[in-house]
């Protein structure tokens, strides 16, 4: 209720509204998007192939690392049962 009177009030004084009062404008979304994008700080060509490589490496030895104790718990589990 606190919401509306403040949404009444604002309308009343000229302020604009919020965003979620108003609806989705795909203008506005458009506009925002880009000047977000605007902010963005890609990275160079040598940074993005020398930083996925290190992503591929690390999910490499992370999966090789689990791989290798599942078949150590694998083996224990044979040799207990």
């Amino acid at each position: 209720m606190v919401k509306k009177d403040a949404a009444v009030e604002a309308k009343r004084k000229g302020s604009p509204a919020t965003e979620a009062e108003d609806g989705f404008n795909a203008a506005n979304f458009f506009k925002g998007t880009k000047e977000e994008l605007s902010k963005v700080v890609w990275p160079s060509r040598q940074q993005l192939i020398s930083e996925s490589a290190a992503v591929i490496l690390m999910v490499t030895l992370s999966a090789t690392l689990i791989s290798l104790v599942d078949q150590l718990f694998r083996w224990v589990s044979q040799q207990v049962f």
